[in-house]
């Protein structure tokens, strides 16, 4: 029972690594038509939630995108020699949850920044591009006083976090990024109402 979990939790990993890295390929072609940002001071003005850092550019010249492109291979090879280890030993069977939590690390290891992106039919959001049929709708709120991220970070507090909501194939998912000054927001705000996306209150 044990060799058939893991071997579907393995495919479910290669697929998940497989797809990831083509859609930050994807991305990384798209983000030279951006509409949104434009220029350095733009990009200052989006943080990237948990680490709360200014936004990096996505393309295929940056140190992040070239470790996702080699990291991805790396962990691939590593996962095989994984594979195999856990079939010819009796380590599945002595330590399943240990093998299978190094399984989990390796695949999380290989992740790029988080960024955001608004295109003329889309937008490109942690990494994925999503065109404007698959966004459901936007949100906007400010960050004051007992809002769910005031406190994280001194520019955090008394920005704006705008929130987009995905359409999925079993179900809607709701992706966000600060914007710290109202003048960036009213842009992104403009492009996403040109492209006919619902905001919500």
């Amino acid at each position: 029972m044990f060799d058939i979990l893991y071997i579907l939790i393995f495919i479910l990993g290669i697929g998940y690594l497989i797809q990831y890295r083509l859609n930050i390929k994807k991305a990384a072609e798209l983000s030279h038509n951006a509409l949104f940002p434009k220029g350095k001071k733009d990009f200052q003005h989006i943080l990237i939630p948990n680490e709360w850092k200014e936004m990096e550019p996505l393309s295929k010249n940056t140190k992040t995108y070239k470790y996702v492109k080699w990291g991805t291979f790396f962990v691939l090879v590593l996962l095989f020699i994984l594979l195999i280890m856990v079939f010819t030993t009796d380590w599945l069977n002595s330590s399943f949850i240990s093998s299978a939590y190094l399984f989990f690390v390796l695949i999380s290891a290989v992740k790029h920044m988080s960024c955001f992106y608004v295109l003329s039919d889309g937008i490109i959001l942690d990494g994925k591009y999503y065109s404007t049929q698959q966004i459901h709708s936007y949100k906007t709120e400010k960050i004051i006083r007992w809002h769910e991220l005031y406190g994280y970070s001194t520019r955090v507090d008394n920005a704006y976090k705008l929130s987009v909501k995905v359409k999925g194939t079993l179900f809607s998912t709701t992706k966000f990024v600060v914007i710290d000054q109202q003048e960036q927001l009213n842009q992104i705000l403009n492009l996403l109402d040109e492209q006919g996306i619902k905001k919500v209150s």
